[in-house]
């Protein structure tokens, strides 16, 4: 079977919880993931929406933020609230997306994470992701290359493609694993998706 799909936002605060819970749950049992970012946000603009649901629903935004305290709680996560909701998470996303294949991009991924959900840091400053690449183990001289590629021509146009290839794959949400053509929606639903794996694996290999 092919990898799981991990679909992630960097302004998600249930991505936050599913990329920091993810890597010792795949390596316990032996399931290869592939990380993706994407845009939530045109994926809302497609749905109707201009703002995150947790915002134009402060009813349910509540829930969201106790919500991520108990589970943030539970699992061991650092948490702060962000002063700002949700961040502008373009050019974290583009980096990420140019790191693909990189030794450093999941280090990337998560210390990008802990810089909006746990220090309240602003990941659209690029101050700060030159900062975070350092913290994932890139030399502060390659960083400016690193956010120089990110916004050229190219990569900008490779994130958009990934962000059509998600809705196309049926994320409506993030996070998003994807089991070959199984969507499984949520922080949640990791160990489903894991589970749907391990079964169809088995299965394909019978």
């Amino acid at each position: 079977m092919r990898p799981v799909q991990l679909w992630f936002e960097f302004a998600s605060t249930y991505s936050y919880l599913a990329v920091m819970r993810i890597e010792p749950l795949a390596a316990a049992r032996g399931i290869p993931v592939v990380w993706k970012p994407f845009l939530l946000g045109a994926l809302f603009n497609r749905q109707g929406w201009n703002d995150s649901p947790f915002n134009l629903f402060p009813a349910r935004g509540r829930y969201m933020w106790r919500d991520i305290e108990r589970q943030c709680a539970k699992h061991g996560i650092p948490f702060r609230k962000p002063s700002h909701f949700p961040r502008n998470s373009l050019l974290a996303a583009r980096v990420a997306c140019a790191a693909s294949g990189e030794d450093w991009m999941r280090d990337f991924v998560r210390a990008t994470f802990r810089a909006n959900f746990a220090e309240d840091r602003d990941i659209a400053d690029r101050g700060v992701l030159s900062d975070v690449l350092s913290s994932a183990g890139v030399a502060r001289g390659r960083g400016d290359e690193i956010l120089a590629a990110a916004i050229t021509p190219e990569n900008k146009e490779r994130l958009r493609r990934e962000t059509d290839l998600a809705w196309e794959a049926g994320v409506f949400g993030a996070p998003t694993l994807i089991v070959d053509a199984e969507v499984f929606w949520g922080n949640d639903r990791v160990e489903e998706a894991f589970d749907w794996y391990a079964a169809h694996a088995g299965a394909a290999r019978s």
